[in-house]
């Protein structure tokens, strides 16, 4: 019988060091390096799932902490799991809840068996552990599931950072044992905040557990971007070469190059369908805000050459009209536009990756579109 999950490296680039691989899941395979669209509560905001086929999505998230305040995970087991209930038939991948917990601050409480806190919904009392983790992630059964961890805020001592870390690899072996389902894949999460050796020692320490990946968690939560990509030269040589290694939380157009060209396999992030609902869109000469009255008379697409549905079919004037009715298209075909802008930046980088000239389309990339910006 074939293993549910496996690993392919394909090809290291041989300017960069960048990995293209091909990860193997129950509801199919991942081309990587992949982007994946975030559905926190069983949704991409504004998408179908046939669009988010479309543009080209392989796999898209959604969040325990909150599918379990609501609509609960006993509800969507009825419906036959995450698949079933959203009408999606590729692969999904479940974030624990962890970072949702702990940025709760004031209204939670860490102890060695879990983490009592109050639903930011109706303040009702809560508990997560490994193991309640675990079970719900089960239950709305996801192809891939993240342990329950703790993460550590921007900036933190060096104590705390220490402590976290410690518990995330206790609760990463309470996660393995209480995990039941065979259809799943559990990924342990690195962490460490901003201290090298620390990410250094938990990397170690994981990479000798027998997981089908590894998240890179505790990143991108205000430090500088340099700070980030150094933390990533640390973990990466620490994790198995045949692994796929996914930095959580990371989907800016800079972040997503710098990580790839870092080791990186998988990345996620609200950013493209957040900036979209505000009327912001990635572009290759940069961000592009487009409820500014410059665009008022502009009869172009939101971007030249972009295959999106937005872009073949609408104007830069009609959309930003739409902002100033108050009209939903508006979100939509924003939200349509960025997401596709993100996967086809992937799918050129697979390419790119293949050809052995990463380096030299990073190159091009970042003299049109500058560095950084989001």
């Amino acid at each position: 019988m074939t293993e549910p999950f496996t690993y392919e490296l394909l090809h290291v680039d041989k300017q960069t060091g960048a990995r293209r691989g091909r990860l193997h899941t129950p509801h199919g395979a991942i081309e990587t390096p992949v982007f994946m669209p975030v559905g926190t509560q069983a949704s991409v905001k504004t998408m179908s799932p046939d669009e988010l086929k479309e543009l080209g999505a392989q796999i898209i998230l959604s969040n325990t902490y909150h599918l379990h305040l609501r609509p609960g995970e006993d509800l969507v087991a009825q419906a036959g799991g995450l698949h079933g209930f959203m009408h999606w038939d590729r692969p999904i991948l479940t974030d624990s809840g962890g970072f949702q917990v702990f940025s709760l601050a004031d209204l939670r409480k860490v102890r060695e068996e879990g983490v009592t806190f109050r639903s930011h919904l109706d303040g009702s009392r809560q508990f997560f552990s490994p193991e309640t983790a675990i079970a719900i992630e089960e239950k709305l059964g996801a192809d891939i599931i993240m342990q329950f961890d703790e993460c550590s805020a921007w900036p933190c001592e060096r104590d705390q950072a220490e402590a976290a870390m410690g518990r995330t690899l206790r609760w990463l072996d309470r996660c393995i044992a209480a995990k039941k389902r065979k259809d799943q894949a559990l990924f342990g999460i690195v962490q460490g905040a901003f201290y090298e050796d620390l990410r250094r020692e938990c990397a170690r320490k994981m990479a000798q557990k027998d997981l089908p990946g590894f998240g890179i968690g505790g990143l991108s939560v205000g430090e500088p971007k340099e700070i980030m990509y150094r933390l990533l030269e640390v973990v990466t040589p620490e994790l198995p070469e045949n692994k796929p290694r996914y930095l959580m939380g990371v989907g800016s157009p800079d972040c997503l190059i710098e990580g790839v060209i870092r080791g990186v396999d998988m990345f996620d992030c609200v950013l493209a369908t957040r900036v979209a609902r505000n009327g912001t869109v990635f572009t290759r000469d940069g961000r592009l805000v487009i409820r500014n009255a410059a665009w008022a008379g502009d009869f172009s697409p939101l971007e030249e050459g972009c295959d999106c549905y937005a872009c073949r079919n609408f104007t830069r004037a009609y959309i930003r009209h739409l902002f100033k009715a108050g009209e939903i298209l508006a979100l939509r075909l924003c939200s349509w536009h960025n997401l596709r802008f993100l996967t086809r930046l992937m799918e050129e980088m697979r390419l790119a990756i293949e050809e052995d000239r990463l380096g030299d389309y990073i190159k091009a990339f970042y003299e049109r579109h500058g560095r950084g910006g989001w």
